[in-house]
C-alpha cells in the first residue's frame, strides 16, 4: 500500500510547501532505511503501521473475518473480497 503515494513526489511537495505536512503509517520499503530523506523532514511524521490498533477495531476485524469464512464455506460472497 505504500506504493499508492509516489514518495519522491511527496518529498518534493513537502520541501516546497505544496504540501504542508504529511503523516504516514505505510512506506516503501517498510521499514525505511535510517538515512531515508522522509525521516529527515520536520513536516513529515512516520508512525509504525498501527492505524487499526484498538481493541474495538481489532474485534470488528475479527468478526468480519469470521463472517467472511462462514460466507465462503456456505457459498455466499465474502463481505470484503481480497483480490
Amino acid at each position: 500500500r505504500g506504493d499508492v503515494v509516489c514518495q519522491d513526489a511527496l518529498i518534493r511537495a513537502l520541501k516546497t510547501g505544496e504540501i504542508l505536512r504529511a503523516g504516514l503509517d505505510v512506506t516503501t520499503p517498510e521499514p525505511l532505511p535510517l538515512d531515508h530523506e522522509l525521516l529527515e523532514l520536520e513536516n513529515c511524521t512516520i508512525l509504525p503501521h498501527i492505524g487499526s490498533a484498538s481493541v474495538t477495531t481489532r474485534n470488528k476485524m475479527a468478526m468480519i473475518g469470521a463472517q467472511n469464512i462462514e460466507n465462503v464455506l456456505t457459498g455466499k460472497e465474502p463481505i470484503y473480497a481480497v483480490c
